[in-house]
């Protein structure tokens, strides 16, 4: 059913959740502070958290309100396992791959564990992911990274559709063992409460337009409405890490993805489709396709495509295309034919950062700068984990095992392979074109028919 994408609401912010109505103050003159983070995603409110409980002077820096970035606008997957091709990871980082993945793992207990003990309220269903297969081929891929994921430590069970609890229109795929669905918006929202609530001073609206290392050592971060000067700073800025002299030359890029949600859909409907697990899948294509259901009785959808940001500071409050949310739309009417006169709804994007290496990285700056990038599309959990790391090793100058296997002695990064948009776009194509000759739209009609 062709649907009018007038009528589908574009976000600027996110489909999760409204923004707070409670902004703090912002930076005004001068602010001195022991440790001061810069970055208020569930990163920089992981590390903020940590440093307050272990009773130290920090103070929180974000442009927006906590929360406010790719933190609140991605999917809604608590993932235990490594972000990325595993048998690309395996081939190129052969000795950091248990690190990897038991850092993915530990990352997903740790957001658990978070979610338990502030009892935030975020609609959390402990019911794992799964890397999906839509063809035979894309099973053996799944077999494949399976084997490495469980060699390296990790947790994982290999199954058809039908014993997973997936979809018929998939194959079959490997459900992680930890992990599974929320609100990230309601996450944020209630991370950025327990934040507030905390010791830290915390500043909202408080874009930093420089930082610099003084002569005595310490750090001035400036600010429209004042400075801050720091002992200590940490760089929690995701996709937005590149605007200050200071960050590391090609430590990522912004990539700008987005999620689309569905009206909602009959219960019913959808148990039909097999779905009895309801764990979130994830495709094997080299850009991935991502499809959970909410617990509001809709389904989201992304990501498909990936758009490359060129230049600094990256445009604010930018809504997605019509035309990506109606390629998302048909992404999802070929996966789940049955469904095919379900319209979607709303649709958000948001700017995520991509490393090099397409691995989780940390490290530190002279003596009193420590930096982390730990998104790549499988942030969620590992972001704030590798933060309250860095907050323990900024008290008592421990190094975590897991903090260790991405640490980088020195700020050095590999040029980008494939992340021009030319690189993007012919990415994007060998999917399609694969998808041509793979079967999977038969498959997904077989199922529907069964169905009917």
């Amino acid at each position: 059913m062709k649907q009018d994408m007038t009528k589908v609401k574009l976000h600027t912010f996110s489909g999760w959740i409204d923004p707070p109505t409670d902004l703090q103050p912002a930076v005004s003159g001068e602010v001195i502070c022991d440790v001061a983070v810069i970055g208020g995603g569930v990163g920089g409110m992981g590390t903020t958290m940590r440093l307050a409980e272990r009773g130290q002077d920090v103070a929180l820096i974000e442009a927006e309100f906590l929360g406010y970035g790719a933190s609140s606008r991605n999917g809604g997957h608590i993932s235990g396992a490594p972000g990325g091709d595993l048998r690309m990871l395996k081939l190129f980082y052969p000795k950091q791959m248990k690190g990897m993945v038991i850092l993915a793992d530990h990352a997903a207990e740790y957001l658990q564990g978070k979610i338990r003990d502030l009892d935030i309220e975020c609609e959390y269903v402990p019911n794992g992911l799964a890397m999906v297969a839509i063809s035979p081929i894309q099973m053996l891929r799944v077999k494949t990274c399976a084997k490495i994921l469980r060699k390296a430590g990790g947790r994982g069970q290999v199954g058809t559709a039908e014993e997973l609890g997936l979809p018929r229109a998939f194959v079959g795929g490997m459900k992680e063992g930890v992990g599974g669905m929320l609100n990230p918006g309601k996450l944020c929202r209630g991370l950025r409460a327990a934040v507030i609530a905390s010791s830290a001073r915390v500043y909202e609206q408080s874009k930093v337009t420089d930082v610099k290392r003084r002569a005595d050592g310490k750090v001035v971060i400036t600010t429209p409405g004042g400075t801050v000067i720091a002992n200590k700073v940490v760089l929690s800025t995701n996709a937005y890490s590149g605007e200050w002299d200071i960050t590391p030359e090609r430590l990522s890029i912004p990539a700008y993805l987005i999620e689309a949600e569905t009206e909602p859909i009959d219960p019913e409907r959808i148990e039909a489709l097999g779905w009895t697990s309801r764990t979130g899948t994830i495709s094997q294509h080299q850009i991935m396709e991502h499809f959970r259901v909410t617990e509001r009785g809709t389904i989201v959808i992304g990501v498909r495509r990936i758009q490359r940001g060129t230049s600094y500071p990256l445009p604010k409050d930018k809504a997605p295309e019509p035309g990506l949310v109606k390629e998302l739309e048909d992404a999802f009417h070929t996966r789940f034919p049955s469904l095919s006169d379900i319209k979607v709804a709303q649709a958000w994007g948001g700017w995520i950062a991509i490393t090099s290496s397409w691995i989780s990285l940390a490290g530190k700056l002279a003596d009193n700068v420590w930096y982390s990038c730990c998104c790549n599309g499988h942030g969620l959990a590992q972001a704030p984990y590798i933060g309250s790391l860095i907050a323990d090793n900024i008290i008592d100058g421990t190094m975590h095992d897991d903090l260790a296997g991405i640490w980088k002695a020195e700020p050095k990064f590999p040029p980008f392979m494939m992340m021009s948009k030319a690189g993007l776009r012919t990415v994007w194509a060998l999917d399609r074109f694969n998808d041509l000759f793979n079967g999977h739209k038969r498959r997904a009609r077989r199922a529907a028919a069964q169905i009917s």
